[in-house]
């Protein structure tokens, strides 16, 4: 990847009240190499976090203005006119998911420990799912200790921690202490999903079942899934040679074949994707100076990773 180096011209156009959120306009530079076609219906936008802050730009135009709001998130994500986002309260451990309608007036919260690190909407936007690091930082390490749950934004329920789910591991039930769960996408149907389960040195790809609490592991080697539109698919990172420490390669698992295919982005991924449509997937990639980027790769393995809005993270469509 080449090394972009970031020039935004901070410009304030204009400042609003958006639900007590200001929002300002800020114009930033685009490399000669950046493509600015991304194959969604025009007037459509994509939300992101610049510096932290809650912001979306133009679906068909992503090196254009960006509209920034001051509300700031670790990580967040949209779906259907709900906003997601983890907001770290203190230095230490305590973090909250706040959850905002379209106008970004905040309509729940839910108190959490630990270090906010996925975030997820389903597409009706009435679920919520977030991971949270209780010890370590790192899925590239052993060690770690995560704790995944779910907001029912309809009727307030929460399930604090997916652990409590009766798991199915290679067809036999399983009960190990070691259980963690991580990086949850929904489908349409509000009580079926997919995540990462890790156990005993390996890390799988579950179904899960909400009403039932019931999980059951499909495939290993799959970590930070992200269902397809269409619901026939999932993105995700697969660990190089099944290590870890080796980084990540982004592909794509045919939920009917679990049949694998690796994309076109040949640098390492450690990021939850995201679909921007049936073909296009979104990813954030860190510089060497730690500043992120948001890049988009073709989902059927041709093509290559293009950069699609610098200085950016945490993208998700945003629909309305």
């Amino acid at each position: 990847m080449l090394t972009l180096k970031a020039r935004v011209l901070t410009t304030v156009a204009a400042a609003v009240a958006l639900g007590g959120a200001a929002v300002v306009y800020v114009a930033t530079s685009a490399p000669a190499q950046a493509d600015h076609s991304a194959p969604i219906a025009a007037g459509a936008r994509v939300q992101v976090l610049t510096n932290g802050m809650l912001s979306t730009v133009s679906a068909t135009d992503t090196r254009g203005p960006r509209s920034i709001t001051d509300r700031q998130c670790d990580r967040a994500y949209t779906a259907n006119g709900t906003v997601a986002c983890l907001v770290p309260v203190d230095a230490l451990t305590a973090t909250k998911l706040v959850v905002l309608d379209k106008d970004l007036h905040e309509t729940k919260s839910v108190p959490l420990t630990g270090f906010p690190n996925r975030l997820k909407v389903s597409p009706d936007g009435r679920m919520v799912s977030w991971t949270v690091f209780l010890e370590g930082h790192s899925y590239a390490t052993s060690g770690f200790s995560t704790r995944t749950g779910v907001l029912d934004t309809r009727t307030g329920q929460v399930v604090d921690s997916l652990e409590g789910f009766q798991a199915t591991v290679e067809g036999k039930p399983h009960t190990a202490v070691d259980v963690n769960y991580w990086g949850v996408t929904f489908t349409d149907d509000d009580n079926h999903f997919y995540a990462t389960l890790s156990t005993g040195g390996k890390r799988y790809l579950v179904a899960g079942d909400l009403a039932a609490r019931t999980v059951r592991t499909l495939t290993a080697n799959v970590e930070c899934p992200s269902l397809s539109p269409d619901g026939t698919r999932v993105a995700y990172k697969s660990a190089i040679d099944g290590d870890p420490k080796k980084g990540w390669r982004l592909s794509v698992l045919n939920l009917a074949t679990l049949e694998s295919l690796p994309l076109a982005e040949t640098h390492s991924v450690d990021d939850q994707s995201i679909w921007l449509d049936n073909t296009t997937i979104a990813y954030a990639l860190q510089r060497d100076d730690g500043t992120n980027d948001v890049w988009s790769v073709p989902s059927n393995g041709t093509g290559t990773a293009t950069l699609l809005i610098e200085g950016a993270n945490s993208p998700s469509p945003a629909t309305t």
